[in-house]
């Protein structure tokens, strides 16, 4: 992945979760996912998830008739490989070996995922 993309708050990670699951979504659907036992007293704070998401391009808004729909615009396995690169770029000058050799000794890492990496590593030497 090459752009950089802003790492979320919890509660605008919560906002995409929904986003990822629902795919078009309105603000009051958010609010009724979120905020479940409360009234419209969390409208302008799922407004203002909303309108941040916007600003950093992870959210846009369609009008669909009379009603305002959100879409996220990216996906959930592009913010995890975002994220995990700044965490490689952080941690470890921008290898992820460390990373995946911690999980991997951890047994952080399931048997089928192994096979799934191997697989990935035979096809990449193989090229």
């Amino acid at each position: 992945m090459n752009q950089k993309l802003s790492t979320l708050a919890n509660a605008e990670l919560g906002v995409m979760e929904i986003l990822w699951e629902e795919l078009s979504v309105t603000a009051r659907r958010i609010r009724e996912r979120l905020y479940p036992d409360t009234s419209h007293a969390q409208h302008g704070t799922v407004q203002r998830l909303l309108q941040r998401l916007e600003e950093k391009g992870f959210v846009q808004r369609h009008t669909e008739g009379s009603v305002l729909t959100f879409t996220a615009l990216i996906s959930k396995s592009e913010y995890a490989s975002s994220q995990l690169e700044s965490l490689a770029d952080k941690l470890t000058g921008g290898s992820l070996a460390p990373l995946i050799t911690h999980f991997v000794e951890e047994k952080k890492i399931s048997k089928d995922e192994i096979r799934r990496l191997r697989s990935l590593l035979d096809n990449l030497t193989e090229e």
